[in-house]
């Protein structure tokens, strides 16, 4: 059995954009430092509604830094590319992983993964068809090869990545109850379509970790237990 064989599977935590994006870090590092790690995944949702920008997003508009004076949202930078997603009713996914496994975790793959298990529960999804999208305000408001489209052409999924080391951290936002009123107030369009798929978020979230686990053979998992005041 190879070296890396471990899959780390953390729970799903509800805290702050700048502790979810550090414990994202966090973990990355993990991946990077002990070589028995092949990968490792987390599902996780926001304490109220955030905004996260990407790593290279030079503009930031007027109107957001007022509503983050106003408590409406708050704010935080990934260390993923791509453009501002709205974190409000839906759920986040994280994935590190050794830049030697990198077909095994490639977009595509990463892709195929959540078309089939979202044909699964219920809502139909493919890729979307730009190689290449500029940085725009908001991340679904466009579509690229690394993005899910559902059958309504709303973006359903967009998915960012960060290097360091050899490794990859990979960021996605699976977009399921939007807040209209919310949505268009940031970026003047209407937000994807609500999607009912007759399940809670953990019965999704625990689906989606067990169909992806059926991916990957010959395995060791781990399964960390830990709570929110165990992240300090």
């Amino acid at each position: 059995m190879p070296i890396d064989n471990k899959a780390v599977i953390i729970p799903t935590l509800k805290l702050s954009g700048v502790e979810q994006m550090a414990l994202d870090l966090h973990f990355l590092e993990k991946t990077i430092s002990r070589v028995e790690i092949l990968f490792t995944l987390r599902f996780y949702h926001w304490e109220g509604d955030w905004i996260s920008l990407g790593y290279h997003q030079k503009v930031i508009p007027s109107h957001w830094e007022k509503l983050v004076e106003k408590g409406v949202i708050k704010m935080v930078r990934r260390p993923s590319g791509g453009g501002a997603v709205l974190h409000s009713g839906g759920i986040t996914y994280a994935l590190t992983f050794k830049k030697s496994s990198y077909k095994s975790f490639s977009y595509e793959l990463v892709n195929n993964w959540l078309i089939q298990s979202f044909n699964k529960l219920g809502l139909n999804l493919e890729k979307g068809h730009l190689r290449k999208s500029p940085i725009k305000e908001n991340c679904f408001g466009t579509t690229c090869v690394s993005d899910l489209v559902d059958q309504y052409g709303f973006k359903r999924i967009g998915s960012a990545q960060y290097r360091k080391k050899g490794a990859f951290l990979q960021h996605g936002e699976i977009q399921l109850n939007p807040p209209r009123d919310l949505w268009i107030n940031l970026f003047g369009e209407e937000p994807p379509k609500q999607v009912d798929l007759s399940l809670t978020k953990k019965e999704i979230i625990n689906y989606l970790i067990s169909s992806f686990l059926e991916t990957k053979s010959n395995l060791k998992i781990e399964n960390i237990s830990f709570k929110k005041g165990d992240i300090k």
